[in-house]
């Protein structure tokens, strides 16, 4: 690495888009050093939105439809495209020359991700996840050298391949006397545990069930699409609960699977919400009995997470969310209503913008693989062990550059 780069430490662009596939998040970071004293800072966020039909086309493809290796193919090269524009964009409005970011980390979109227990396959066993979203086309297209395709190497050594950004949530939340955990309410909740003062192989993490999915599935099938989420919780407060549907619900199978464990939308996607939906009819629930319902369970599969799988191993002091949830008031009133003994706060208000922290964490990410570093957390993952993780593409004309 030059002496330059060493000085100022390196500029990495975080590229992230979740299962809600709404579009691209993107964070700036400067980062320098190694762990456990690797300096990070988050120096800008923004987010692009997907073009509608290729929105579209990744819900078709993540949803399990008919889609040939052809169309699977030129997706994820168009994918890659849109990555790399998106990257552009981010450096116009940071007002920044896209040639002085040293890395790129891309976490791509994922249309598949069997984190389990292996299941039969052609005569074999086999957990399998996919992320598309083409790294050289990144690197080509930006000119920046870019890590991709992070979730394999984990599941490689026996891991689930997520929860993947417990490494950032140690980095930025780890305390000596406060125990915390760190929600991201995406697509997917998911949660990161860190006991005060603990190592980071002490950190464990898993996913806790549906989050921003269900609420986005209904609102758009009740609105016909006009509307993609609930802003500001306003249709789900305009709603009743139902005791017996949330009762339902909250026997969801999934919840009571203990961690190590990941889900996504082949297990929340369209055929739970017509489960959902059918649910609302038994009920009568209108519209916005439903929406609220979930909104609710969302909440409530989160805090039995916590009391079934955390209190008893770690105490915590602090609930941290992030994500597009920590932006619904109901979410996080039934969270702080629940929670006795633990302050709940929304992640800005330790410096991290709700949006920009995954994008962030494969900034980050992206930085270890470059320095031949492990960075999953092994604990969090179920992983045998460390492993560097995702693949480097190089840009065009790299080997020119003293690194």
């Amino acid at each position: 690495m030059s002496a330059r780069v060493k000085e100022r430490g390196m500029l990495v662009l975080g590229l992230m888009s979740g299962t809600s596939a709404d579009g691209i998040d993107i964070a700036l970071a400067r980062i320098s050093g190694a762990p456990p004293r690797a300096k990070a800072r988050l120096l800008n966020h923004t987010a692009v939105k997907f073009p509608a039909q290729v929105r579209s086309e990744i819900l078709c493809v993540a949803e399990q439809r008919a889609i040939t290796a052809g169309e699977l193919s030129q997706l994820n090269f168009r994918l890659g495209q849109l990555f790399a524009d998106a990257a552009q964009t981010a450096c116009q409005r940071f007002r920044m020359a896209l040639s002085s970011v040293d890395l790129i980390g891309s976490h791509g979109q994922t249309i598949f991700h069997q984190g389990g227990a292996p299941v039969p396959y052609l005569g074999g066993r086999v957990a399998s996840t996919l992320q598309i979203g083409e790294g050289a086309v990144i690197a080509a297209r930006t000119g920046v050298t870019t890590v991709a395709d992070f979730r394999p190497a984990d599941m490689a050594v026996g891991g689930q391949g997520a929860p993947l950004v417990p490494y950032a949530d140690y980095l930025l939340y780890s305390d000596g006397k406060l125990g915390r955990a760190s929600l991201n309410l995406g697509g997917i909740a998911n949660v990161t545990v860190i006991p005060a003062g603990a190592a980071r192989e002490k950190v464990f993490a898993f996913d806790t069930g549906p989050a921003n999915m269900l609420i986005d599935a209904l609102v758009a099938h009740f609105t016909r699409g006009r509307k993609k989420f609930d802003d500001g919780a306003r249709l789900a407060l305009a709603g009743w609960a139902i005791p017996g549907l949330l009762d339902e619900l909250m026997r969801d199978p999934y919840l009571r699977e203990p961690p190590p464990k990941s889900t996504g939308r082949e297990y929340y996607g369209a055929d739970y919400v017509k489960r959902v939906l059918a649910m609302g009819r038994r009920y009568r629930a209108k519209p916005n009995d439903l929406i609220r319902c979930v909104t609710i369970f969302t909440a409530l599969s989160v805090v039995d997470a916590l009391n079934r799988f955390v209190t008893r191993r770690a105490k915590i002091d602090q609930l941290i969310v992030s994500g597009g949830g920590a932006r619904n008031p109901l979410i996080m009133a039934q969270l702080g209503a629940a929670l006795s003994g633990v302050e709940v706060l929304s992640s800005s208000r330790l410096g991290v913008p709700e949006e920009g922290k995954e994008a962030f964490a494969f900034a980050l990410l992206a930085y270890e693989t470059f320095h031949q570093r492990a960075g999953n957390v092994f604990s969090a993952t179920g992983a045998s062990g460390p492993a560097i993780l995702g693949k480097i593409c190089y840009a065009p004309g790299a080997h020119e550059y003293e690194y």
